[in-house]
């Protein structure tokens, strides 16, 4: 209790609980005990959220049930024990080897292993702003982003509008990755000319400025703690083709139905081989075609799917099944 004679309730998003989760413990501590319909007529949120809410809460020891008839209540924990079990789950020392871990895994970065002067470690999140916007200035030709929050706060989505905006207005490529509402509404509108798809499952925050720089939070849970912005060459390709991988799978939500790729004779032979790992010589001579023929057929195959390489053409045909995935790689930025 402060002086006042109000209660403290503190926030659960710093421990990975979503923004619906921490919500919905306040609801509980401030208002008493509740019912998920009860909730979700208070709070003003679909009772698909709400449940989910209090399930993360459960999992996380924040709250207990009990049960009446058909009917289930829930009732929040005190903060302090609920503090005290997160704290004990979530040490600095083991939350910090799991980051690592967890980057080591999704992208093979090694940080350790990279050039100290291509590893900058931004310190608070009103740093790392700051040199989102540095970076953002800078671009000229792409920008991607991968957004893994269930919600996207106000004070977020103030900060980044004028940032895609300006982008925009600059004809930078401006692509987004969110996640699927969970509870299967509508998705908030893409800033008109940006491109926009949603996954069910994405594994890290990330902005690429360009295929030279690419940040990510240096807490996943806790988005205070700032960002590390990597320059390094071979780290940024990674990364750039860990979207690209997450892109070529993902949906877009104003398009509920995506028409299958149908290829020509012609274009599955080409990108067949292709897939296979022939240079475009080979497979002019395997095909009795000219090479100017086959560099056309592939040229025309991008501009009709809307990819900018061959690395995302594989993508694109990979995730529609029109071909094989190949193991390819992003290309080399000049």
């Amino acid at each position: 209790m402060t002086s006042a004679g109000a209660v403290v309730v503190p926030s659960l998003g710093r421990w990975g609980l979503s923004a619906h989760a921490d919500l919905t413990y306040r609801a509980l501590t401030l208002s008493g005990p509740g019912t998920t319909a009860t909730l979700a007529r208070h709070l003003g949120v679909e009772v698909t959220r709400i449940r989910r809410a209090v399930d993360e809460l459960s999992a996380a020891g924040a709250v207990r049930s009990s049960v009446a008839g058909r009917s289930r209540t829930w009732h929040a924990v005190p903060a302090d024990r609920v503090l005290s079990v997160l704290q004990g789950r979530r040490s600095p020392r083991v939350y910090g080897d799991r980051l690592r871990q967890h980057v080591a895994a999704v992208s093979g970065l090694h940080l350790d292993r990279l050039p100290a002067a291509s590893v900058c470690r931004l310190p608070t999140r009103a740093a790392a702003r700051h040199r989102i916007a540095e970076l953002v200035a800078a671009e000229r030709c792409e920008h991607l982003a991968v957004n893994t929050e269930d919600v996207i706060s106000a004070d977020a989505a103030a900060t980044a509008a004028p940032l895609d905006r300006s982008m925009l207005s600059r004809g930078v490529r401006l692509r987004m990755l969110g996640l699927a509402p969970l509870d299967g509404s509508a998705s908030e509108p893409a800033p008109p000319g940006s491109e926009h798809r949603e996954a069910t499952s994405l594994p890290l925050k990330l902005m690429v400025f360009d295929r030279r720089a690419a940040l990510f939070p240096a807490d996943p849970a806790d988005f205070e703690a700032g960002a590390i912005l990597l320059t390094d060459v071979d780290a940024v390709a990674q990364l750039t083709a860990l979207f690209y991988r997450l892109w070529g799978t993902a949906r877009d939500p104003y398009q509920p139905e995506v028409a299958a790729i149908l290829l020509s004779a012609r274009e599955q032979s080409v990108v067949s081989l292709l897939s296979a790992g022939h240079s475009e010589a080979e497979i002019a001579v395997r095909l009795g075609l000219s090479r100017r023929t086959v560099v056309y057929t592939l040229r025309a195959l991008m501009d009709r799917l809307g990819v900018d390489n061959r690395f995302q053409l594989a993508l694109v045909l990979g995730a529609a099944r029109a071909v094989p995935l190949p193991g390819v790689h992003p290309p080399q930025e000049s």
